[in-house]
């Protein structure tokens, strides 16, 4: 992402210590080259998800729905 907002910034720093407990779990020590594709992609949800819940909670009204659009 190119220049975060402060809220942006935010929740990367939130999502920071879902990621240390994610990899205390997987192995502290064990590379990231070592880590299987099933291993890498639950470490990507854990980060994105723990991105978007902080930002939503920091932002709620940019992730509200218009209940004023008709379908």
């Amino acid at each position: 992402m190119i220049d975060p907002t402060k809220h942006e910034i935010e929740a990367m720093h939130a999502a920071i210590p879902p990621l240390g407990e994610y990899v205390t779990e997987v192995g502290m020590y064990k590379p990231l080259n070592d880590y299987s594709k099933e291993q890498i992609l639950t470490m990507i949800e854990v980060v994105v998800t723990a991105y978007h819940e902080n930002l939503r909670t920091l932002v709620p009204k940019e992730f509200e729905e218009d209940s004023n659009v008709r379908f």
